[in-house]
């Protein structure tokens, strides 16, 4: 099992199927925190649905096109980042992050996030890292400065909110060389 200190209260570990409980009661007491922006918060009905992530996350990174990875904080499992695609022939991922209300605000996805993104481009050898978000979603756009990413475009209306709202898709990205730069 991977795990890795990111900072003294900041750990990622792989999420293993032993963690669907943990992880779906996290979901559930999130659930209108989250919803606005993440379209798997209202099929996560049960901690079956979890343990079905976390078992496709695992095929997933076995296969190379993506990794997953828990985010504790202070010994509690507070939220998920990871790369939702990798792309070996292309040398890319698309990212994706998330925490709890409760910790928000502390620095703790900005960490995770840069730890992910050490993985992909130090350990893994891609070249470019993308990250997108509804135009609405502030704080998710805040990250994504906060890391060096930079504006690429917007997708009109590319994002279906779960009120039925359309909201344009902020698409955020970094080359290796970049990350590796501002290290």
């Amino acid at each position: 099992m991977f795990s890795e200190r990111v900072r003294e209260d900041v750990d990622l570990k792989w999420l293993e199927p032993h963690h669907a409980w943990e992880l779906y009661r996290l979901v559930d007491v999130n659930r209108d925190h989250l919803n606005p922006w993440l379209p798997f918060v209202d099929g996560t009905c049960s901690p079956k649905d979890t343990e079905d992530f976390i078992r496709g996350a695992i095929r997933g990174l076995s296969e190379g096109r993506e990794a997953h990875f828990g985010i504790w904080a202070h010994g509690k499992l507070a939220g998920v980042t990871g790369a939702n695609t990798i792309n070996q022939q292309n040398q890319t991922a698309v990212i994706g992050y998330w925490l709890g209300k409760d910790v928000e605000g502390r620095g703790i996805i900005t960490a995770a996030v840069s730890r992910l993104l050490d993985d992909l481009v130090q350990e893994r050898g891609l070249h470019r890292i993308e990250a997108r978000c509804a135009a609405g979603n502030n704080r998710s756009r805040r990250v994504m400065e906060r890391l060096g990413m930079r504006h690429e475009g917007t997708l009109k209306q590319g994002d279906l909110l779960a009120d039925g709202r359309w909201d344009d898709c902020l698409v955020y990205g970094i080359l290796a060389s970049e990350w590796k730069d501002q290290k």
